[in-house]
């Protein structure tokens, strides 16, 4: 709703000022999530493979961002965070041929970079049938991010 200040006096030739409603002094900014729709499906999938597959994707999702050049982040923290990115997806129940390509693309973001678009185009067949439309939609934008 905009508020527009207008003259009292018709003598006087003040122009018209419009102001946005003022933002409260504690309020915080929305938060922008990278790959949104892989949380959500994450966060609404039932316990269990599927949850567990969307969860993997956008964990790995995120190392693969953050491992593309030219802003990618130090050699040390990348080989760090998937050396704990692969013990972390040890412990999820994913089918065998998942397990396998999350691996690959982990092992991909640790390493120069050269490996991730076969790497992420393995996950990307591998998930087709378990992630949701919006999901297909970021990880096939991240793979053409990659292959530029």
């Amino acid at each position: 709703m905009r508020r527009v200040l207008a003259p009292l006096d018709q003598g006087i030739q003040i122009a018209r000022v419009h102001l946005s409603p003022p933002a409260a002094p504690y309020a915080l900014a929305t938060p922008r999530f990278r790959f949104r729709a892989l949380a959500l499906l994450a966060g609404r999938a039932p316990l269990g493979g599927m949850r567990e597959v969307a969860m993997a994707a956008y964990i790995t999702a995120r190392l693969v961002d953050d491992a593309r050049r030219p802003a990618a982040l130090a050699d040390a923290t990348r080989k760090a965070r998937a050396a704990a990115a692969k013990t972390w997806l040890a412990s999820l129940a994913l089918p065998a041929a998942a397990r396998t390509a999350f691996t690959r693309l982990v092992d991909a973001t640790g390493g120069d970079g050269s490996g991730l678009h076969p790497a992420l185009v393995g996950v990307i067949d591998v998930t087709r049938g378990q992630l949701d439309g919006a999901a297909k939609v970021e990880l096939e934008a991240l793979l053409q991010s990659v292959a530029q």
